[in-house]
């Protein structure tokens, strides 16, 4: 998706330069987790050095905060896209939209440095195992026989920050969305304006669903197994689909992919 949207000079729009970000993100996640994962699995090598436990924490819990933010940026997009049209231009103008990526991953990586270093000063005991696939925050705090309150109230108020800050700001873009559309007069130019917005919707739903089951819910009400079947969906399911939902549901990256096969196959079928 990413050499795609770089290839095509029709893609290099602000919509589509927030996917190639969201793409990176979904590329950097699954390459922090999925590697060592596979290596437990498969080879059943399912141990992992102190730091690089923490490197795990680390990137992990900034590109999912980093992601998190970018949807809504990208709800932002559409918002301007379908409620301002005629000022899009200008509103989503490159030196804005590089600002606001900036900021998301400013957001991302500065957050889990916090975490990071205040779970990095305490002792943890002599028996070192996570009942996990990866090294995730709250499992390592687990293994602290310092007091880890600060850490945990810490870590439960900032995700409800975070989440409710992406979340509004998703809702209330829809919200406007949702009305501008409304008040088109046709059928016709409603689904139009509205299946603009499809992809983000979907890519808003698997990265959502599944990380409110894993954290908004009882932690007794559910098993250590079904917690690392959810972990799944949000760190290797919602990096998969994400690609998909965005090339099969779309007819400009459709094209793009139809330009750029016409363009390698034409010059090899010349030369025969």
């Amino acid at each position: 998706m990413i050499l795609l949207i770089n290839a095509d000079p029709q893609l290099h729009t602000p919509m589509y330069f927030f996917l190639t970000h969201l793409s990176f993100i979904d590329f950097c996640l699954s390459s922090a987790i999925v590697p060592k994962a596979l290596e437990a699995f498969l080879l059943g090598r399912s141990h992992i050095s102190f730091l690089g436990c923490f490197a795990q924490v680390y990137f992990f819990l900034a590109l999912v905060v980093c992601e998190c933010f970018l949807l809504g940026v990208m709800a932002y997009d559409r918002y301007t896209a379908v409620c301002k049209p005629l000022l899009y231009a200008t509103t989503m103008s490159r030196a804005r939209c590089y600002g606001m990526v900036v900021l998301v991953y400013a957001t991302g990586f500065l957050t889990s440095l916090v975490h990071t270093v205040l779970a990095g000063r305490l002792s943890f005991c002599r028996a070192r195992s996570i009942n996990h696939f990866f090294c995730e925050l709250p499992t390592l705090l687990q293994l602290s026989c310092s007091d880890a309150r600060a850490n945990k109230i810490l870590q439960v108020s900032n995700a409800g920050i975070n989440t409710v800050g992406s979340v509004l700001m998703i809702l209330v873009s829809y919200t406007y969305i949702l009305h501008t559309i409304l008040q088109l007069p046709s059928a016709r130019r409603r689904l139009k304006a509205f299946s603009t917005c499809t992809s983000h919707l979907a890519a808003i739903t698997i990265f959502y669903v599944p990380g409110m089951l894993a954290y908004l819910r009882p932690r007794k009400a559910c098993s250590r197994d079904q917690a690392k079947l959810v972990s799944v969906c949000y760190t290797v399911l919602t990096p998969t689909l994400n690609p998909l939902i965005y090339s099969l549901r779309n007819k400009e990256v459709k094209g793009a992919l139809r330009r750029l096969w016409v363009r390698k196959l034409v010059p090899h079928l010349s030369r025969l």
